[in-house]
């Protein structure tokens, strides 16, 4: 019935209608019929199933399982004794909960029985396996394949500990030998009680098993069982707990112990004491009796025996007194010992002390002893740590020379740049120029500035390695040493130029020349050119002294602009940067003194606030706005916040004088006594506003006016001052230039009257502040320079100037020659006509010659090369005859400290008269072989021209030598014998303290180019910042014209469509009648129309192809660059040629090109 219904049910929902047919009544009666048939016979399939469990036969309840009417599942024949037992067991379970001795399984119990049966059989061949693996492992002896076996989570042990793995291997392996001695009775079978309580026998050789006992079921006498290993497992694990537990609590074990034990001392302690106690009285006189008589025998004893031996007891105390001296001796010694480190301080001290002493005796007094200056002549040698710091000396000035003219390039290149964006702008360029000069721009880097320094040794340049390239470069080097120590070569030949041409060779030549005064002598070498330049130019070119203030001299450009490098800098931002950044920092500061910009500003404020319109005019007179109370009130304000700022600024610049670069300060003193000795009747007022036009005027007023364009005041890329900061910064910088110049407000600038007396206070601090600015030690006293110095120093000079440079100067050199030196005999002269004619810039690289037009030609001039500058005429040693005293002085000086340092003596007579003993010759000889040797490992550049001295001598022949020198220096009138020759003694002493100063100087030398190299490459961060918001500003220029359609498409994109890049045809008589073509050469008008010109832009930007045909047939093509029409547009050419016939108007041209290619 419910068949039929559901049946029913689904025609309906079929739409069948709502009567089932014969067919689907007859089909549904089948179903049922046979589902009913399929249950019967379950039902009794597992009624045959329970009655043969109950038979207690196996196979049979296996052939029941198997039978298909009860769909069991998953039933193994090898399995079915042990399905006989476990449905039996659930059957006795099941009557045992529902209390009825007659209740038999059903279908689903069964089908469980039949699945925990298989699981069982499975668990029983791993744990059988498990159990065999462990056999196995203990027979290999191995602990830690057997601590893996125990693991085996299929042979169930509990308790396995992996600390105690070699114990389990021990004792497994002893069960087993036990079991091994009573014989190996060879059964494969082996028998394990598993869960459940039955019985699993497994084979060993074929590692199956079964649930039915074999027949003949021998139990294997040697394998180890289950209980055997968890017997031992067990055993072990406890026993290794136990001895944790015991070492975790040895402590507590060892209190228990000890207080115990002190229990039981105590105890028997108070008893005996007790007893004592009780019997003090008699203890005490029996002690005291047997005390006395032992004391009495004692001493008559002890008195006999010294008696019999007196004799050994005078040898005792004698060694007894020996041993207390001996002892008091080594505990004294002991003492120091324990205080040495007190006893090095105070040994220290006074060894310091004396040091002092000797060292004050040697700066101070006027005839040091020769004790004194023995001490200390070994301050004279060059040791390693001085190699080392004048090698990084090198280096740095090397670098700082490279990053100054990376700098330079990048700040040129940098300019062009704005040139040419703002042309871009104006549509001077194309944006293809802007990108290519950008994608140049990026690649200048000090990397390759400094590649550019490293010459090709092989290519046959100035340093290759051939004789006439040599004597070329020493030639050169001989010249350049001249112009660098002689300033005045070069303070001439600057005059003998234009000026523009001399600004540029001084800006380039000069300052290479001096390595940017990179180091003392160097920089102590420009200013002397300086000084000397300057005179020059006074000498000259002044006729008036307002002529340095009104004109723009060439020493003084030069002066200002060498120091606003890296250490003018630093002085200037450490004078203005602090008053500048609170100029900046306060917003409501507001100067203005034009009472017209006051008016408008008041009346715009006015309108603001009330929205009408203001009644007042709005042009009017400085007079007109000055007679308005608001106007004056104001202005008033504004000239009392000028005063505040104004001292402010005054403050910081007179107390910074001793901050402002040495040079500055010197070259001021140099005008000052130069226009001094020139006019002699001029006074010292006019005097000092010269010196103040230098100082303030030219050296500090741009930094005040535009502090962002002199690193004054850090300024991010892209940033700039306010108009408003700019106006207090320029307010301040004219009243700071009145009060230098004491030049009062008057006609125009009436209305600032008031502020003349406060201008004439200042100009007097002023005139305090150039005094002493004035007051600088001379350049030998500064510098500490002599005649000797560049024969005493370590390392010769060196410089690196490029090739251009060189021929430039050469150039130069050679046409006013006369001029520079008039003197035929000069040395100039000689050096130029050593080195002859001007060479070539691909001679001197060692390239092939180059077409003079070649844009390579200019790159190889940039190349730079090093020079390690020489004299050529003071070139001392004994060759030469004509030696002049200061060399011989020099020589023998370092003869005389070479003696005085292995030999003693009061005085040098008394040194020289007497003989050297063998071993001060073994010592002399020692120290001339390692000099020798440090020599040797002296770097080339670091090395003399020629040793000062002869080391091969020895003690006695450098001796014969100085008495030698001493003779003629006395002929020559350098040193008196009389004095016994103090006067080379007190020369020695001064080397001494000159070379002190001379490490000194070079240390903070160090410190200096490391902070001038670190300030450098801060400027060329700040300049890599602007090239990134150039290039950022290029990128997006191109991004939007890719967005209009005005680039070319990029090479293989050729998915892009060629908006208005399609190629254009026009015939020449097109192009003719537009104005764009003149003329063809040989062809008439009439025929124009035969000729046809097609133009197709290029994968490239700004260029474009260019194909003339005549009559259908392919003449010729060229390419046009866009660029270089503008380029001819900008300079005025009108008309150009094409394919050499065709003239063209550029102008038209570029209008065809503009409104076809660029939609303008």
């Amino acid at each position: 019935m419910e068949e039929l219904m559901r049946l029913k049910a689904a025609a309906r929902e079929q739409g069948g209608g709502d009567y089932l047919t014969w067919n689907d009544i007859q089909a549904s009666v089948d179903q049922v019929n046979l589902t009913v048939q399929e249950e019967h016979e379950r039902i009794a399939a597992i009624g045959l199933i329970n009655e043969a469990l109950d038979e207690g036969d196996a196979m049979k309840t296996l052939a029941m399982l198997q039978n298909p009417s009860a769909k069991l599942t998953d039933v193994d024949p090898s399995v079915a004794q042990h399905y006989h037992d476990k449905l039996l067991e659930a059957r006795r379970e099941k009557a045992h909960e529902t209390q009825d001795p007659s209740a038999v399984l059903w279908l689903d119990e069964i089908q469980d029985g039949v699945l925990r049966a298989n699981q069982d059989t499975q668990e029983a061949i791993q744990f059988a396996q498990s159990i065999q693996d462990i056999n196995r492992a203990v027979d290999s002896g191995e602990a830690s394949q057997t601590l893996a076996a125990l693991r085996n989570s299929g042979a169930g042990l509990y308790g396995v500990t992996s600390e105690c793995a070699r114990t389990y291997q021990d004792d497994l392996t002893s069960i087993k030998q036990e079991k091994k001695k009573e014989g190996d009775n060879g059964s494969e079978w082996v028998k394990h009680w598993v869960k459940g309580g039955h019985n699993y026998y497994y084979n060993l050789q074929t590692n199956e098993g079964t649930w039915v006992e074999p027949e003949g079921f021998l139990q294997n006498n040697t394998q180890l069982n289950k209980d055997d290993i968890q017997s031992v497992v067990s055993g072990v694990t406890t026993a290794y707990n136990r001895e944790q537990l015991w070492l975790a609590n040895e402590t507590l074990i060892t209190k228990l112990q000890a207080r115990c034990r002190g229990y039981m001392v105590r105890n028997g302690q108070k008893e005996r004491m007790n007893f004592l106690i009780s019997q003090d009285p008699a203890v005490t006189s029996i002690q005291a009796h047997w005390k006395g008589y032992k004391q009495r025998k004692k001493f008559k004893d002890r008195k006999q025996y010294l008696k019999d031996h007196s004799e050994d007891a005078v040898k005792i105390q004698s060694m007894v007194r020996m041993h207390q001296a001996r002892k008091k001796y080594k505990d004294r010694l002991k003492y120091f010992q324990d205080h040495m480190n007190d006893v090095v301080k105070i040994q220290a001290f006074i060894r310091a002390n004396k040091a002092r002493d000797d060292y004050k005796t040697l700066t101070s007094a006027e005839d040091p002893p020769m004790a004194v200056v023995r001490k200390f002549v070994h301050l004279l040698d060059h040791s390693d740590q001085d190699f080392q710091e004048e090698l990084e000396l090198m280096r740095l000035r090397e670098e700082v020379v490279t990053n100054i003219r990376s700098n330079q390039q990048l700040e040129n290149d940098l300019n062009l740049m704005d040139i040419k964006i703002g042309l871009l702008v104006k549509n001077k360029i194309t944006l293809q120029e802007v990108v290519s000069h950008s994608k140049k721009l990026t690649k200048k880097n000090k990397g390759q500035l400094s590649n550019m320094m490293m010459m090709n040794k092989q290519r046959g340049g100035l340093k290759a390695l051939s004789k006439e390239k040599r004597v070329k470069l020493e030639a050169y080097q001989f010249l350049f040493y001249l112009l660098q120590t002689n300033p005045t070569y070069l303070a001439k030949l600057i005059f003998q130029m234009p000026q523009n041409r001399s600004t540029k060779f001084m800006d380039s030549v000069i300052f290479t020349l001096y390595n940017y005064a990179s180091n003392q002598r160097e920089e102590y070498l420009l200013l002397k050119l300086f000084k000397t330049a300057l005179q020059e130019e006074i000498k000259l070119k002044v006729d008036q002294m307002k002529e340095i203030v009104t004109g723009n001299p060439t020493v003084i450009k030069m002066v200002v602009s060498f120091h606003r490098g890296a250490r003018g800098q630093n002085a200037l931002r450490q004078i203005l940067a602090p008053v500048i950044k609170d100029i900046m920092e306060d917003k409501t500061l507001n100067i203005k003194t034009d009472p017209v910009d006051i008016y408008k500003s008041w009346v715009n404020q006015m309108e603001t606030q009330t929205g009408e319109a203001s009644k007042l005019p709005y042009d009017v007179t400085p007079e007109q706005a000055m007679a308005h109370d608001e106007v004056r009130t104001r202005l008033e304000a504004s000239i009392k916040n000028m005063k505040t700022i104004t001292d402010k600024f005054l403050s910081a610049i007179v107390v910074s004088v001793d901050k402002i670069p040495y040079g500055m300060r010197f070259i001021s003193k140099v005008l000052k006594d130069t226009l001094h000795e020139k006019f002699p009747d001029a006074t010292e007022d006019e005097l000092l506003k010269i010196v103040g036009n230098l100082l303030y005027y030219r050296y500090m007023n741009p930094a005040i006016v535009a502090p962002d364009a002199f690193d004054i005041i850090e300024v991010s890329a892209g940033g700039q001052l306010t108009t408003e900061q700019r106006r207090n910064l320029g307010s301040v910088a004219k009243m700071l230039q009145h009060a230098a110049s004491n030049k009062m407000f008057l006609g125009d600038n009436a209305h600032l009257n008031p502020i003349n007396e406060y201008l004439s206070a200042s100009y007097l601090k002023f005139r305090r502040f150039f005094l002493a600015a004035c007051d600088v030690p001379s350049l030998e006293d500064k510098f500490n320079v002599d005649q000797y110095s560049d024969l005493v120093t370590v390392t010769k000079p060196v410089i690196y100037i490029s090739i251009g440079e060189i021929i430039n100067t050469h150039t130069l050199l050679l046409d006013h020659q006369d001029a520079i030196a008039p003197e035929h005999n000069d040395p100039i002269h000689e050096l130029l006509e050593d080195l002859g004619e001007v060479p070539t810039v691909e001679s001197l690289i060692g390239e092939n010659p180059l077409p003079p037009n070649d844009p390579g030609k200019e790159l190889m001039g940039k190349t730079e090369v090093s020079l390690t500058l020489a004299n050529k005429f003071d070139v001392p040693g004994e060759a030469n005859t004509e030696m002049d005293a200061k060399t011989l002085l020099l020589n023998t000086k370092r003869l005389i400290v070479d003696v005085i340092r292995f030999q003693p003596g009061e005085t040098l007579t008394e040194i020289l008269d007497s003989a050297a003993s063998p071993e001060q010759e073994v010592e002399y000889q020692r120290a001339m072989q390692r000099r020798a040797i440090r020599d040797a490992k002296t770097p080339e550049k670091m090395k003399q021209v020629q040793p000062v001295v002869d080391d091969s001598l020895t003690l006695l022949g450098k001796k014969e030598k100085i008495r030698s020198n001493l003779q003629r220096l006395a002929e020559l009138g350098k040193v008196h014998p009389e004095n016994r020759y103090q006067d080379l003694i007190n020369d020695i002493a001064k080397d001494i303290r000159n070379q002190r100063r001379y490490r000194q100087r070079r240390k903070a030398e160090l410190v200096r180019l490391q902070q001038t190299n670190t300030a450098l490459n801060s400027k060329s961060a700040f300049y890599n910042v602007q090239i990134d918001s150039y290039n950022q500003y290029i990128k997006t220029c191109m991004d939007n014209l890719a967005s209009k359609g005005k680039l070319s498409k990029k090479p293989g994109d050729n998915k892009t469509k060629k908006s208005k890049q399609v190629s254009q045809k026009y015939t020449a008589a097109r192009l003719h009648e537009k104005g764009v073509l003149i003329a063809i050469e040989d062809l008439q008008p009439n025929q124009f129309k035969n000729v046809i010109f097609e133009i197709s832009p290029s994968q490239s930007v700004g260029v474009f192809d260019v194909k003339a045909k005549l009559m259908g047939v392919h003449l010729e093509t060229l390419q046009l660059e866009y660029q270089d029409l503008l380029q001819l547009q900008y300079e005025g050419v009108a008309v150009m040629k094409l394919f050499d016939r065709a003239t063209i108007n550029v102008n038209l041209l570029i209008f065809l090109l503009n409104k076809k290619f660029y939609g303008k």
